[in-house]
C-alpha cells in the first residue's frame, strides 16, 4: 500500500503545494519563502522519515500568519490523505526530545479527532516566527490532519532550540503513531472499527 499524497491550497493570500510519502527516508525540498519555517519543516521531515516537498508563496502583501496557517492546513490534509482509513497503524506516539537547554514532549493520537493542547509555550520571536504562530501551526495541522496533539511540557532559554525541539518531538511522535504495526495488518486500531 502506498502511503503518499499531494495536496494543494490556493486562497487570495497564498498558494501552497505539499507532496509527501509517509514511508520515505526523510528527504525534503521546502521553499515557503520563510527561512525559519523551511528549517522547521525540514526538521519535521528528517525526524519523521517522511519524504516531504513543500512549495508556498504569498500572493498579496506578505503575511507570515497566513503563510504559516495555510502551510499547516495543507500539510495536515496531506498527512490525513496519506493515512487513508488508518488501517494497520500504531495510532499513538510519544516523544521527549532535548536540544541543549530546551526540552519538548509531544503525544499524538491519530484518532480522527482534531484537538490541540499546549502547556505553557515560552513566549518570544525567532526569525519572524513567534510563539503564537507556533501554536497556530500546530492547531491548523491537527485540524486538517484529524489528530490530537498534546504538548504537556516544553521549556528552554533559547527559543530557537525550544521550537526546534518541539518540531523534532512532533516528528518522532508522528513517526511512531503512523508506523505500520505488523500484527494489526488491516485492522483499524479502534474499538469502534473506524478512525
Amino acid at each position: 500500500m502506498t502511503r503518499s499524497a499531494v495536496c494543494k491550497r490556493k486562497t487570495l493570500e497564498t498558494r501552497v503545494t505539499v507532496e509527501l510519502n509517509l514511508d520515505g527516508v526523510g528527504l525534503s525540498k521546502v521553499d515557503t519563502g520563510h527561512p525559519f519555517l523551511d528549517h522547521m519543516l525540514e526538521t519535521f521531515s528528517k525526524h519523521s522519515r517522511i519524504d516531504l516537498n513543500v512549495r508556498a508563496e504569498t500572493l498579496k502583501t506578505p503575511s507570515v500568519h497566513h503563510l504559516v496557517e495555510d502551510v499547516a492546513l495543507t500539510l495536515g490534509e496531506a498527512l490525513d490523505k496519506a493515512l487513508a482509513d488508518r488501517r494497520g497503524i500504531r495510532r499513538f506516539g510519544f516523544a521527549s526530545i532535548p536540544m541543549d537547554d530546551a526540552l519538548a514532549e509531544v503525544s499524538i493520537d491519530l484518532s480522527g479527532r482534531p484537538y490541540l493542547h499546549v502547556e505553557s509555550l515560552p513566549m518570544g520571536v525567532v526569525e519572524g516566527f513567534d510563539s503564537t504562530l507556533m501554536e497556530h501551526f500546530l492547531r491548523s495541522l491537527a485540524q486538517t490532519g484529524r489528530f490530537t496533539i498534546h504538548v504537556p511540557r516544553v521549556y528552554g532559554r533559547d527559543l530557537h532550540h525550544v521550537f526546534e525541539a518541539l518540531f523534532k518531538a512532533l516528528a518522532v511522535a508522528f513517526r511512531e503513531a503512523s508506523r505500520l504495526e505488523p500484527g494489526l495488518k488491516d485492522e483499524v486500531p479502534s474499538t469502534k472499527g473506524v478512525l
